[in-house]
């Protein structure tokens, strides 16, 4: 017995001894690779800044030094009236309140449209279910410029051009939305859905009281993009509105280009007052976009 506990325990020490140098070289690897992953992110990361540095930089410029060559990155006097200056400029007091108007009704009508066509889909049996939802779901690869002179003959035959509506209508549903609620709304168990039938709630209730709640991260996750695709639109508005005061804040930018040229320090203050709030609100909530996303099982 001895001496077989003898020839064991050398068999036993060249194990470990050849164990750690592999694991030193595998945290090693690791090390070196979550390193160089650190930095590409981070140089993308200043990349995708740049341009929000450089916007907010020459807001608080001159104008000569806005058109300088070589660029002058950092002002000799921080120009904050340039903000006041655009207020003057344009009525940008109106485009908010058309924005915030705009972007309201439509995400509101987007998420009540949503959530009933995806709880149709994932739920209910109806005759072509599956061949509809294929159908709206090309209707994604047909890029939305081809949709623009349909939409306005549309609008324009019903004689809502140049106003709130047409803004809006066309925009109440979307195909994306629908899908990304879908594939949350089939995740909840059927269980749950057979156990509130058999207690006698209707899927109306068992919509409201179960399915939404359950999937309110998705629906977060749908409200969000919703809201900075809506805030951020600058082509359909631009075609479907002639009066200035009905224009959103992205249509209203175009005040500070005349054929006299562009007023670049008050163009960059205007831009910089469009973009804040969404930015803002992707920063605070962007967890739910992650959230929503990752539990729709949508990769990319």
């Amino acid at each position: 017995m001895e001496e077989i506990r003898e020839r064991d325990v050398p068999v036993v020490l060249k194990k470990s001894d050849k164990g750690k140098p592999q694991k030193e070289i595998t945290s090693t690897s690791e090390k070196v690779l979550r390193a160089i992953a650190y930095v590409l992110l981070t140089v993308g990361a200043v990349t995708m800044l740049i341009p929000f540095i450089w916007m907010v930089m020459t807001s608080l410029k001159s104008p000569g030094e806005a058109v300088a060559m070589p660029p002058v990155w950092w002002p000799s006097i921080l120009r904050f009236e340039n903000y006041a200056r655009a207020f003057e400029v344009a009525p940008f007091g109106r485009y908010f309140l058309n924005s915030v108007l705009i972007t309201s009704v439509s995400t509101i009508g987007e998420l009540i449209s949503t959530i009933l066509a995806a709880f149709a889909f994932s739920r209910l049996k109806f005759y072509g279910k599956n061949i509809l939802f294929t159908i709206l779901i090309a209707t994604m690869m047909v890029p939305s410029e081809l949709l623009i002179i349909p939409n306005y003959l549309t609008l324009s035959n019903l004689g809502l051009i140049n106003t709130y509506a047409a803004m809006i209508l066309p925009y109440l549903a979307s195909v994306f939305s629908v899908f990304m609620l879908k594939q949350n709304f089939e995740s909840v168990p059927n269980e749950l859905y057979y156990a509130a039938k058999v207690d006698g709630s209707s899927d109306w209730n068992f919509l409201w009281t179960i399915m939404v709640p359950l999937s309110k991260s998705a629906i977060v996750a749908v409200t969000i993009l919703k809201i900075i695709g809506s805030w951020n639109a600058f082509l359909w508005p631009l075609i479907v509105t002639n009066d200035r005061l009905l224009r959103p804040l992205p249509v209203g930018l175009q005040a500070f280009t005349t054929e006299a040229g562009t007023q670049f320090e008050l163009l960059m203050a205007a831009s910089t007052i469009v973009v804040a709030p969404m930015v803002i609100i992707y920063l605070f909530l962007q967890r739910y976009i992650i959230m929503g996303i990752s539990k729709s099982g949508i990769k990319g």
